[in-house]
C-alpha cells in the first residue's frame, strides 16, 4: 500500500481557535497518512505553532475536530497523544542529562521494556551517527545533534504520526539540510506520517505534499508541482510568495485548490 492509498493517519477537520477575538486559526482541515511527508508551509504569524499546540493536544480548539489513528484528540486524548512523536519549535530536551540518559527517560514515560527501549536507542543513535556521543551530556552537541536526539527521542516509541515545528529554527544551511534528510530517511522507513511545519521554501521540494496555511486558513493543498503549476510560477519559493502576500497587498484572500 503506497502512501496515498494508506487511511488518514492524523485527520484535523474544521479547526477554530480565537485569541481576544483574533482568528489565529479559521476553520483548517487537513490530513496526513503514514508513511506521508507533508510540508506545512506558512509565513511567520500564519499560525502554524498555534495548529501543532493543538494537535499535540497542549491547547483545545474552540471548534472542530483532530484524530490520531482514530481517537479524538478532545474524548481521548491519552490514546490519541500515544500515537504521536513530537519535536516542539523551542528545544525541550534536558541539556544536563546525558543523551542516553534522555530516551531511557522517554522511552520510560512510554512504558517501553528495558530490552526493547535498548535496541530502539541503540538503532537510532547509530541511524543518527550519534552513537560515539551516547554519554555525553546533550549541551556539549551541537545545535543539529541536539535536534537530531530529540528527533530520536520522538521516534522511540514508534508513533503513527511525528509532528514537526520549525525543527529546523537557529541551524546553518548544512545542519537544516541534514536534519530534512535524516527525518524524511527514518520515517519513511517507520512508516510514520509527517508534518513537518515550516517557513522556509528549500525545505519543503521533496515533500509529497505541501500545505500552505496563511493567516489562519489553508491556502493550498498539493504536490509541489502543483503548487508551481496553480501559482503560474516557476520555483516554489514565488509561488508560495504569489499566494502569501503581505495583508496590504491581499484585501480579499484567495484560497488555491490542487
Amino acid at each position: 500500500m503506497t502512501a496515498t492509498q494508506a487511511p488518514l493517519a492524523l485527520c484535523c477537520d474544521g479547526v477554530r481557535k480565537s485569541f481576544g477575538g483574533h482568528a489565529a486559526l479559521d476553520g483548517v482541515s487537513l490530513g496526513v497518512r503514514r508513511g506521508e511527508f507533508v510540508a506545512l508551509l506558512g509565513p511567520n504569524g500564519a499560525g502554524k505553532t498555534t495548529l501543532f499546540q493543538i494537535l499535540s493536544g497542549l491547547f483545545v480548539a474552540d471548534a472542530g475536530r483532530v484524530t490520531v489513528m482514530g481517537s479524538d484528540m478532545r474524548r481521548d486524548p491519552v490514546s490519541a497523544l500515544a500515537q504521536l512523536g513530537i519535536v516542539f519549535q523551542q528545544p525541550a530536551i534536558d541539556l544536563d542529562l546525558p543523551v542516553l540518559a534522555n530516551l531511557r527517560f522517554h522511552a520510560d514515560l512510554h512504558g517501553l521494556p528495558r530490552a526493547v527501549a535498548r535496541q530502539r536507542i541503540e538503532r537510532l543513535l547509530d541511524a543518527f551517527g550519534l552513537a560515539g556521543r551516547a554519554r555525553a551530556p546533550v549541551r556539549e552537541l551541537s545545535g543539529g545533534n541536539r535536534r537530531k536526539v530529540e528527533l530520536a527521542r520522538a521516534l522511540l516509541h514508534e508513533p503513527a504520526v511525528l509532528l514537526l515545528d520549525e525543527p529546523t529554527a537557529g541551524l546553518d544551511p548544512a545542519s537544516r539540510a541534514q536534519l530534512v534528510a535524516d527525518a524524511r530517511r527514518l520515517t519513511a522507513q517507520a512508516r510514520a506520517g509527517v508534518l513537518w511545519a515550516t517557513h522556509l521554501v528549500q525545505e519543503v521540494e521533496h515533500a509529497d505534499r505541501v500545505i500552505v496555511l496563511d493567516r489562519g486558513g489553508v491556502r493550498f493543498d498539493g504536490t509541489p508541482a502543483a503548487l508551481r503549476g496553480v501559482a503560474e510560477r516557476d520555483s516554489l519559493e514565488s509561488a508560495f510568495l504569489a499566494l502569501t502576500p503581505p495583508p496590504s497587498d491581499n484585501p480579499a484572500r484567495r484560497t488555491v485548490p490542487a
